[in-house]
C-alpha cells in the first residue's frame, strides 16, 4: 500500500469529525471519528451511495436499539439479537457496505438502555463523522478515477513490456522476474478495481456523456489485452521452459512476442493521438499470427511429448495478439465513429 490522497483526507476527516463533536459539547466524539474511517468513499458517486444508504440503515439501526434498549435494557444477549436483525435487514436491502457502520450505531445506541436524548447523541455523533468524511471527500482532492486510470494503464504495460521482452530469452534474474511478475499481477488487479470504479459511475448516472462510453469501451479492451498479456507470461513461465527447443525456436518466439509488445505500444500511443490514423496495421500481425502457429505446429509434429506446451503457448500468443487487433480497432473507431449505438452495443459485450 502506497501514500495516497485517501489515506490523507481520511485523517482530516477524523480531524474534522472530533472537531465538531467537541464544538457542540457531545460526549464519546470518537464515535464521529469512527464513522468518517468507514465513510471514506474512493469515488464521488459511492461516496454520495454511501451516504444515502448509511442514513438509512443508521436511522433504522438507531430506532431498533432504541426500542430494544427500552424493553431489554442493555443486556449483552439482547444487543447481539438486534445486530443479528439489523445484519439481516442490510443484506435484505443490498447495503451490506453500511453493516460495520451501523453495527457501531446500533450498539451506542442500546448501550444508552432506552434514554432517547443520550441515544440521539450517539446517532449524532455517528452522522457526524459520515458528513464529514463525505464533505472531504469530494471538497478535498476529489476522487479521479479516470485520470487514475489513464496513467496506470501506461506504467503497467511497461512492467509488462519488460517482462515479455525477457520471458524468452531468460536474461532477467528468476528472482526479479517473480517479483516484478507479482507487482504486474497487483498492478492489473489495481486496474480492475478502478475500472469498476468508471463502469459504475457510468452505468448509474441517468445521462451519461456520449464521450464517456466511448472511453469506457477502449479502457475496458485495454484492461482485457493487460489481462491476456499476463497469461502469456504465465504459459511462458509454466509450459516453454519445460519444453526440448532449439536456439532458433527461441529466436522465433522470442521474434513474436517482440512483434506483440511493440504493437501494443504502438496501439496505445494511437489512443493518445500521437500516431497518423493508419500507422498500425494490426491486420498484418494476425497473418503472421497464423503462420507463426503453423511453424509451431511443424516444429512439435516431431516431439509429441512436448507438442502440447508448444501449442499452448503459441495459442495463448494468438489470442493476445487477437486483442489486440480488437483494441487497435476499437482505438481507430474511438478517433473517428461517433455512433453512440455502436458502442453501447460493444460495451455489453
Amino acid at each position: 500500500m502506497t501514500f495516497g490522497a485517501r489515506m490523507l483526507k481520511t485523517g482530516i476527516a477524523v480531524t474534522l469529525a472530533l472537531y465538531i463533536s467537541m464544538w457542540l459539547h457531545l460526549t464519546s466524539p470518537v464515535i464521529s471519528a469512527v464513522a468518517a474511517i468507514f465513510a471514506m468513499q474512493p469515488s464521488i458517486y459511492r461516496s454520495w451511495r454511501y451516504f444515502l444508504d448509511q442514513l438509512q440503515t443508521n436511522t433504522l439501526g438507531a430506532v431498533l436499539a432504541l426500542i430494544a434498549g427500552l424493553v431489554f435494557s442493555n443486556e449483552p444477549i439482547a444487543v447481539g439479537l438486534v445486530c443479528i436483525i439489523v445484519i439481516m435487514i442490510c443484506l435484505k436491502l443490498k447495503m451490506g457496505d453500511t453493516i460495520g457502520l451501523t453495527l457501531v450505531t446500533v450498539i451506542v445506541v442500546m448501550e444508552a438502555s432506552g434514554q432517547w436524548q443520550f441515544a440521539l447523541t450517539r446517532f449524532s455523533l455517528s452522522l457526524i463523522g459520515i458528513v464529514s468524511a463525505f464533505l472531504i471527500n469530494v471538497l478535498l482532492f476529489p476522487p479521479k478515477p479516470k485520470m487514475q486510470f489513464t496513467s496506470q494503464i501506461q506504467s503497467t504495460f511497461n512492467q509488462m513490456s519488460l517482462l515479455m521482452r525477457t520471458a524468452i530469452s531468460d536474461e532477467i534474474k528468476e528472482n526479479i522476474f517473480r517479483d516484478k511478475k507479482r507487482e504486474l499481477e497487483d498492478s492489473i488487479k489495481s486496474l480492475s478495481d478502478k475500472y469498476k470504479l468508471l463502469e459504475e459511475e457510468q452505468k448509474k448516472l441517468k445521462r451519461a456523456k456520449f464521450s464517456q462510453t466511448r472511453h469506457l469501451v477502449v479502457y475496458k479492451q485495454m484492461l482485457n489485452t493487460l489481462r491476456k498479456g499476463r497469461e502469456v507470461l504465465d504459459a511462458v513461465e509454466e509450459h516453454y521452459f519445460q519444453s526440448e527447443r532449439s536456439a532458433e525456436l527461441d529466436q522465433f518466439f522470442d521474434q513474436q512476442l517482440e512483434k506483440l509488445i511493440k504493437l501494443h505500444e504502438y496501439v496505445l500511443l494511437k489512443f493518445d493521438d500521437n500516431l497518423k490514423p493508419g500507422s498500425v496495421e494490426s491486420s498484418l500481425l494476425l497473418e503472421e499470427s497464423d503462420a507463426f502457429i503453423q511453424h509451431v505446429l511443424e516444429y512439435a509434429a516431431g516431439q509429441p511429448e512436448y507438442r502440447l506446451r508448444l501449442t499452448i503457448v503459441a495459442s495463448t500468443m494468438y489470442d493476445y495478439g487477437y486483442q489486440l487487433e480488437r483494441l487497435n480497432r476499437l482505438v481507430e473507431h474511438y478517433h473517428k465513429s461517433d455512433d453512440e449505438a455502436l458502442w453501447l452495443s460493444w460495451l455489453k459485450r
